[in-house]
């Protein structure tokens, strides 16, 4: 397997089915968690971008002279996205000395308003989308991810009544 596969499909994640950028997105979860663990908010930022360019040049690679600019088995444009949508839970346990295991139901909402976002394509998701090229391919999850992070920021703040609801 090239390199470019490889990143690109995550190690192989990709190829597995039934819905293989729910897959990619599984597969994010204890990527973070051990990225986490490890460096902090800080060391997570830095393998979302890693996860940003390194999938941009796999995607290009890999769909080179295809019509097809997003084949189903790419999904490290999933885990750059889910990772994004848990910097909102990473950064304050990061901050704050928080153990990150004790954010539970950010990590749940987080995964679902994430695969939300990404299966739907609202507004600027959707625009992404549309540009049909690898930088599209990638955008449009790091915006899922943008989106699912604000949720999860509005939910937390919900549940400890921090917005007075």
């Amino acid at each position: 397997m090239t390199a470019a596969r490889l990143i690109g499909t995550v190690c192989g994640v990709g190829y597995l089915r039934p819905a293989p950028g729910t897959w990619g997105s599984l597969a994010a979860l204890p990527l973070a968690w051990v990225l986490h663990t490890l460096g902090g908010f800080p060391l997570l930022v830095i393998a979302t971008l890693a996860a940003f360019f390194g999938g941009l040049w796999a995607t290009r690679v890999m769909t080179a002279g295809q019509d097809n600019h997003d084949p189903s088995e790419i999904v490290i444009d999933e885990v750059a996205g889910q990772f994004i949508a848990l910097w909102a839970i990473s950064y304050p346990s990061w901050a704050h000395g928080v153990e990150i295991t004790a954010l539970w139901p950010g990590w749940i909402a987080g995964f679902l308003l994430f695969r939300l976002f990404d299966i739907t394509k609202p507004g600027p998701v959707g625009w992404a989308d549309r540009r049909d090229d690898a930088m599209g391919v990638m955008l449009d999850d790091v915006i899922a991810g943008v989106l699912a992070g604000i949720g999860v920021l509005i939910l937390a703040g919900i549940s400890h009544r921090v917005l007075g609801l």
